[in-house]
C-alpha cells in the first residue's frame, strides 16, 4: 500500500476532532448458565443522605514559619488540635488527611483559625554527665502555628445521585472525603497507609522475601458507586517493608552474605540512607543520614568533661573514640562494631555517631526498589489463599474494624452490613477450537492439549542451528527430542546445520562481547542466514545475555530466535517451546472454529482490525528510564489470532501513548498505526479496517478521557494521514488487572468456573463495565479481569461482546489454557518487555545510533529504539 499525498479535507478533519464522552450502559449480557457467587463488597446504607461536608484548608509552619509537610507531625499536630480546641471546633470531630485537608460534617463556627499546637518531644540531654553517662529524659516543647481556611462543600447526596444513574458532580469528592475517614481510623492504630491500603505492625502478617525484603499482609479498602449502591470494598492486600530488627543482620540478609567482614559499605551506605533506627541504649529513634569515614575504633569525636562538681567549671574536653565512648563511658558492650564504620544519625554539619551493633531498623519501612525475580516468586508463593482463607479473614477484618462506631460516619447515618454481596454470574460457554487435521474439540475447564493432536498450520524448518552459552545443558539430547516432539505435533524439522558452543575463556567477559563472539561462530559455520536460531541461556530468570542476544538477531541480522533454559525436558516443556517456534515462525497453533468459518458476529463481515495497546514503565526509583509503547494489531482478517507488534520509546512514566501518530517535517507519518494499517492492508487482501477494536492496558479510571480524546485521536489522524476521509467505527475497552473487587463461588470452596462474567450488583452504577474470569485458578484465588467499555460505535451487544472478549483469551498462541485477558493485551506486554530488554543491557559503548527523540509532552529527549528488522518485523517475535 503506497502512502499516498494527504488530501486537503483529510488535513481539515485532522484539525478539529470532536471531543468523546464515556458511553453509558446499554443493557446486560443473559447468555451463558447462572452461578449465585459472593463478591468482598459490603453493602453500605447513607441514613443522612442530606449530611454536607466541609472542607477546610490546612496550613502548618513551625515557629521559625517553616512550612511543615510531614504527615506523621501533621495527624499528631491534628490529634492535639481535636483534644485542646473543643470549643473552636464545636465538638466536631473531622477527618484529616495528613496533609492539606480537614473536613468537617457541618460547618465549623468560624470559616478562618489560627491556632497554636505545643506538642511535647522527649529527647535525652546531649551533654553527658561527670560520669559519663546521659541524663535521664528531659521534655522539650515544639510550638506550630495552624491555619484552617474554609475552601469548600461537598454535599454527600451526590453519592445518592449517582447511585440512581445521574453524574454527580462532587462524587468523587464525596467518596475521597468517606475514605479518608477510614484512613485516619487506621492511621490512628499506628498502621502504615499506602494508598487505600494499611498495614499493622503484627509479626504474624510478616512474610521474608528475602533479600532483607519482608511482605507485610494488610488490607485494601475503599467506598465504591455500584449498580446495587455504595458498598465497602474490603480485600487483602500486600506491600514490601525493610526487615526489622537489627542492623547488621539487615545488611548481612541485603548483600545475601554470612560474614560480617564482607558487608559492601558503599552499597550498604546508599540502603542506609534515610532510614530509622532505634539505638538500644536509650530507645530513642534516628534518621540515618551516612557513615562514618572511619570504623567505630579509630572514629574520634570531642567529648566534654565537668572536673569535680563546680558548676561554673566548663571541664576539660577528651578527644575519645565512638567504640571507646560508649565502652567505658557507658558502660555497654560491643563485640564487634570495632571495625565497622558507625551510622551518622545527626545533621550534615554536625554528626552523631552510632556503633551499628546497637542500632535495630524501625519496623514499616516501604521497601520501594523492584523485587529480584526469587523475591517475587517467594512473595507470590506466600500471599496466595484459597477463596474460604480469602472469604475468612476479609469478613472478619470488616467485623474487627468496627468502621460503624467511628463519630464521622456515625453523624451521617452510614452503617455497614458484614457480610458479603450476593451476585448473580453468568458462565459462558468455553469456544470450540480447531486444530490440525481438521479436528475440532471443546476445552475442559478452560484448558486443552496437544497429546496425540497436530497443529493446525504447522511450520517446516529446514535450515537452523543451535547454540549453547549454558555449560550444564546436554544440546544434543535437547536437539534430538525437540525434533522428535515436533514431528508428533506436525512440525517438520531437519536435523540442527551445527551446534555451536561457548568457548569457555569467553564465559566471564561481557554479555555483549559474549554475543558478538557466538555470531562470530554462526556466520564461519553457517553457508548463509539460518531460518532459525535455538539459544541455550546459562540462566533461567534475568538473563544478562537476553537483551543483548534478542537484539543482534531482532534489529541486526533479522533471525527468528528461542531462547530456553530447559531444567527439565519432557513432552510438556517441549511442546510449550514448539508452540513458540511455531507461532513465530508463521505457524498457527490452533483457532477459534467460529474464526474459522468466518461466522464471528459483527467481525467476519467486515475488514476489522484488532488492537492491543500497553506501556512498560522502568522499575521503580528509575526515574530516568524510558518508558516502551507496544502496540500489536492483528494480521490476515478475518483471522483473530496473528498479530503484530510496534513497539517505541517515550519519556519516563508517560501513560499516554506518544507515537501512534508522528508526522515528520517531509510530511510522512513515522507513528506505530501507521505500520499497522499497512500491514492490516497488505494481509487481508488489500482490505482496509472499516471497524478497529481498541484494548487498552494498564490505564486509571482518572485516564478514561484521556484514552478517548488523546490517543483515539492520534489513531484517527493517521488513518487520515493515509489518504483515508471516511474514518472506520471504533469500540474501545480499557482492560484492569489491578484492582480489588474478588469473586466467590457461594456453594463451593474452589474458585469460579472460568467463563464467569458479572454485570450486575457490583459493578458501575451508570458506566459500561463487566468482569470476567476466563482463566481456571488452579492455585490461590483467581482475579477477574475488569473490562470497561469506552466507546462502541461497532454496535456489540453485550452478549457479543462478551463473548468476543471470552474467546479472545483462547487464541493466545504461547499456551494451552484460557489466559486472564484478552491475548492482545498480553501480547502487548509480551512486546514492550522484550524490546525493552534492548535498552536495559545495552551495552555502554552501543547507544541506539546516538538518536534522541523529542517528547510531544514533556520535551524531554529519550534514546530511540533500532527498528526490527524487515525479516522478523511482521512475525510474533514476541510470542
Amino acid at each position: 500500500m503506497e502512502l499516498p499525498r494527504v488530501p486537503t479535507n483529510a488535513i481539515l478533519q485532522q484539525a478539529n476532532l470532536p471531543k468523546r464522552s464515556i458511553m453509558d450502559r446499554t443493557g446486560f449480557g443473559t447468555s451463558g448458565r447462572p452461578i449465585s457467587l459472593l463478591a468482598n463488597h459490603f453493602n453500605v446504607s447513607i441514613g443522612c443522605p442530606d449530611e454536607i461536608f466541609y472542607q477546610y484548608s490546612v496550613s502548618i509552619r513551625s515557629e521559625d514559619s517553616t512550612v511543615v509537610d510531614n504527615k506523621g507531625i501533621g495527624r499528631k499536630i491534628a490529634e492535639k488540635l481535636c483534644q485542646t480546641y473543643a470549643s473552636e471546633f464545636a465538638g466536631k470531630r473531622f477527618a484529616y488527611d495528613g496533609e492539606k485537608c480537614l473536613y468537617t460534617v457541618g460547618p465549623l463556627p468560624r470559616n478562618k483559625l489560627e491556632l497554636t499546637v505545643i506538642l511535647d518531644e522527649s529527647i535525652a540531654k546531649q551533654r553527658p554527665s561527670e560520669s559519663g553517662k546521659r541524663s535521664k529524659h528531659s521534655v522539650r516543647s515544639k510550638t506550630f502555628i495552624v491555619e484552617i481556611s474554609y475552601a469548600a462543600k461537598i454535599p454527600l447526596k451526590s453519592v445518592h445521585h449517582a447511585l440512581q444513574g445521574a453524574e454527580a458532580e462532587k462524587l468523587q469528592d464525596s467518596l475521597r472525603v468517606l475514605d479518608i475517614i477510614l484512613r485516619q481510623k487506621a492511621a490512628n492504630k499506628g498502621c502504615l497507609l499506602v494508598r487505600q491500603s494499611f498495614f499493622h505492625d503484627d509479626t504474624r502478617t510478616f512474610s521474608d522475601v528475602g533479600g532483607g525484603v519482608t511482605a507485610v499482609k494488610g488490607f485494601y479498602s475503599s467506598f465504591r458507586p455500584t449498580h446495587g449502591g455504595l458498598s465497602l470494598n474490603m480485600d487483602v492486600s500486600s506491600t514490601m517493608i525493610l526487615k526489622p530488627g537489627p542492623v547488621v543482620d539487615f545488611l548481612l540478609a541485603n548483600q545475601n552474605l554470612k560474614d560480617r567482614r564482607n558487608i559492601d559499605w558503599e552499597k550498604a551506605k546508599r540502603m542506609l540512607k534515610n532510614l530509622r533506627v532505634k539505638a538500644r541504649h536509650n530507645n530513642r529513634e534516628f534518621k540515618v543520614i551516612g557513615l562514618s569515614e572511619k570504623p567505630c575504633n579509630q572514629q574520634f569525636f570531642s567529648l566534654k568533661v565537668k572536673n569535680g562538681g563546680d558548676a561554673r567549671d566548663d571541664g576539660e574536653t577528651l578527644e575519645i573514640t565512638v567504640f571507646d565512648y560508649f565502652v567505658k563511658h557507658r558502660g555497654l558492650e560491643l563485640t564487634f562494631s570495632s571495625y565497622m564504620p558507625c551510622l551518622d544519625v545527626g545533621k550534615p554539619k554536625r554528626p552523631n555517631y552510632l556503633p551499628l551493633e546497637l542500632c535495630s531498623l524501625v519496623s514499616l519501612q516501604r521497601y520501594k526498589k523492584a523485587l529480584s525475580g526469587m523475591q517475587r516468586a517467594s512473595l507470590v508463593e506466600q500471599s496466595r489463599q484459597k477463596p474460604p482463607e480469602r472469604i475468612r479473614v476479609v469478613t472478619d477484618a470488616v467485623r474487627n474494624y468496627n468502621y460503624d462506631d467511628d463519630p464521622l460516619l456515625v453523624s451521617c447515618g452510614i452503617s455497614i452490613e458484614k457480610q458479603l454481596t450476593q451476585v448473580d454470574g453468568r458462565v459462558l460457554d468455553a469456544p470450540k477450537l480447531k486444530v490440525g487435521n481438521g479436528e475440532d474439540f471443546f476445552p475442559r475447564n478452560g484448558r486443552w492439549n496437544f497429546n496425540n493432536k497436530k497443529l493446525f498450520n504447522p511450520c517446516q524448518i529446514d535450515c537452523w542451528s543451535l547454540v549453547n552459552f549454558s555449560a550444564r545443558c546436554d544440546t544434543s539430547h535437547l536437539s534430538r527430542e525437540l525434533i522428535n516432539c515436533g514431528r508428533n505435533k506436525g512440525i517438520h524439522m531437519e536435523r540442527p546445520y551445527t551446534i555451536i558452543e561457548e568457548d569457555p575463556q569467553c564465559s566471564r567477559a561481557s554479555p555483549f562481547i559474549r554475543v558478538e563472539r557466538m555470531f562470530e561462530q554462526i556466520m564461519a559455520k553457517l553457508p548463509g542466514p539460518p531460518e532459525f536460531l535455538l539459544c541455550v541461556l546459562p540462566e533461567r530468570r534475568n538473563s544478562a545475555i537476553y537483551g543483548p542476544w534478542k537484539k543482534k538477531c531482532l534489529t541486526n541480522l533479522g533471525i527468528v530466535t528461542q531462547c530456553t533454559c530447559p531444567s527439565k525436558i519432557n513432552d510438556q516443556y517441549l511442546t510449550n517451546l514448539l508452540l513458540k517456534i511455531n507461532s513465530k515462525l508463521g505457524g498457527t497453533n490452533s483457532l477459534l472454529a467460529l474464526e474459522h468459518s468466518r461466522s464471528l458476529p459483527l467481525i467476519s463481515d467486515n475488514p476489522t482490525l484488532i488492537i492491543g495497546m500497553d506501556v512498560s514503565h522502568g522499575s521503580p526509583g528509575q526515574s530516568d528510564v524510558p518508558s516502551i509503547a507496544a502496540v500489536v494489531g492483528s494480521c490476515s482478517w478475518p483471522l483473530i489470532s496473528r498479530y503484530r507488534a510496534a513497539v517505541r520509546t517515550q519519556s519516563p512514566k508517560v501513560e499516554m501513548i506518544e507515537s501512534l501518530y508522528k508526522p515528520l517535517a517531509n510530511g510522512e507519518d513515522d507513528g506505530i498505526m501507521r505500520e499497522l494499517l499497512l500491514d492490516f492492508y497488505q494481509t487481508s487482501n488489500k482490505r482496509k479496517p472499516s471497524q478497529i477494536i481498541i484494548f487498552r492496558d494498564g490505564v486509571s479510571e482518572s485516564q478514561f478521557s484521556q484514552v478517548l480524546n488523546i490517543e483515539l485521536d492520534q489513531i484517527v489522524k493517521a488513518y487520515q494521514h493515509l489518504g483515508e476521509v471516511d474514518v472506520p467505527k471504533f469500540t474501545v475497552i480499557v482492560a484492569q488487572k489491578r484492582h480489588h473487587t474478588q469473586l466467590f463461588q457461594a456453594s463451593a470452596p474452589e474458585n469460579v468456573p472460568p467463563g464467569t462474567v458479572v454485570d450486575t450488583k457490583v459493578v458501575h452504577p451508570r458506566n459500561y463495565d463487566f468482569y470476567m474470569c476466563a482463566q481456571a485458578g488452579m492455585m490461590g484465588t483467581s482475579r477477574p479481569a475488569h473490562y470497561h467499555v469506552l466507546l462502541n460505535e461497532i454496535g456489540f451487544s453485550p452478549d457479543e461482546l462478551q463473548n468476543l472478549l471470552h474467546s479472545l483469551s483462547y487464541v493466545y498462541q504461547r499456551s494451552t489454557t484460557a489466559i486472564s485477558i484478552v491475548a492482545p493485551i498480553c501480547y502487548a506486554h509480551l512486546a514492550a518487555q522484550q524490546i525493552g530488554q534492548f535498552l536495559k543491557f545495552e551495552d555502554s559503548s552501543e547507544t541506539s545510533s546516538g538518536q534522541k527523540s523529542m517528547s510531544i509532552t514533556g520535551g524531554v529527549p529519550v534514546p530511540q529504539l533500532p527498528r526490527l528488522h524487515s525479516s522478523v518485523s511482521g512475525s510474533m517475535f514476541f510470542c
